[in-house]
């Protein structure tokens, strides 16, 4: 800072007269909160060493196509992929859509949901990268079931901005998601067993269950009847037994992005954060099961989106 020469000791002129003060500015409502990401670069790196293979792609080289399907939960030779060196750009429809950093990981989505591939990745620098295909992906889990978490708290941000979006868009007509169960009714009823057979909460049908912006702490499974996720009255998706909604809770206790309502009689699970890593280490499938229904709400959120 600039040195002030306090020497002068004359008398300060008379103040101006005051101006009257502006009229207060109208209140801006409060923004959201921006989702948290629990991505953590270490922890991703030695979950993709317990079991990856190391991969390297010359400048150039697609990695994999947009619309590629992915059959199964891989389908044969389908990976995910954790890069350490260079960079790869994710393009659709040969726009530009990001650019993957080293420390971050690709291809997740739509591997997990059992969706054909968004985009397509190509390496724009000479790449080297750590990838799982199926087989890896679950053995990595079940040693470190808190990378299941963290890779949901990555979809979570996804969704989060994605519904923002959807609701600024005020779309008149939207496609609501009627997804596959997430739990078939053998691991449902292993669920309810694994969390020591609990009484399901109930609500008739109208009720509302969720309040968008409510807080809340635990993700629900639903055993009975269908359950209606909205976003300013447009239901954009139906759960119906063994689905699961409300999973974001799981890693922060951030407001409800959607509100959801009991269309018929329904009854429902509530998982808190540290049944759920118990619950993946012992069983990793219902990790997988948890993770490809987000994945699938994040694509389908993407497509009415048009993105």
């Amino acid at each position: 800072m600039d040195d002030l020469d306090f020497s002068n000791t004359a008398p300060a002129p008379a103040p101006a007269p005051a101006k009257p003060a502006p009229a207060p500015a109208a209140a801006k409502p409060p923004s959201a909160p921006e989702p948290v990401s629990l991505y953590d670069p270490k922890l991703a790196l030695a979950f993709f060493k317990l079991a990856g293979g190391q991969e390297q792609f010359a400048a150039g080289t697609q990695i994999f196509a947009e619309n590629e399907k992915t059959s199964g939960f891989f389908s044969k030779g389908a990976r995910i992929y954790l890069l350490l060196e260079g960079d790869v750009t994710l393009t659709r429809a040969g726009k530009p859509l990001e650019l993957v950093l080293p420390g971050e990981i690709f291809g997740e989505m739509a591997a997990i949901a059992d969706m054909p591939r968004s985009a397509t990745a190509t390496a724009r620098k000479a790449c080297r990268m750590l990838s799982l295909d199926e087989k890896a992906f679950l053995n990595s889990l079940q040693q470190m079931p808190e990378f299941a978490l963290m890779l949901m708290s990555v979809m979570a941000q996804r969704l989060r901005r994605g519904l923002a979006r959807l609701a600024a868009a005020n779309k008149t007509s939207i496609e609501a998601l009627e997804h596959a169960n997430t739990l078939d009714k053998k691991m449902l009823g292993e669920f309810q067993n694994a969390l020591g057979n609990p009484t399901p909460a109930t609500a008739a049908a109208g009720k509302t269950v969720v309040t968008k912006g409510a807080i809340g702490a635990c993700m629900f499974v639903v055993t009975e009847g269908c359950i209606a996720i909205s976003v300013d009255d447009k239901v954009i998706e139906r759960v119906g037994p063994g689905g699961a909604f409300g999973e974001m809770a799981l890693i922060d206790r951030s407001g409800r992005s959607a509100s959801a309502t009991a269309e018929t009689d329904s009854a429902w699970l509530l998982v808190g954060r540290n049944e759920f890593i118990a619950m993946v280490k012992t069983r990793p499938a219902f990790g997988i099961a948890l993770m490809r229904s987000m994945s699938a709400r994040v694509l389908h959120i993407g497509k009415l989106l048009g993105s």
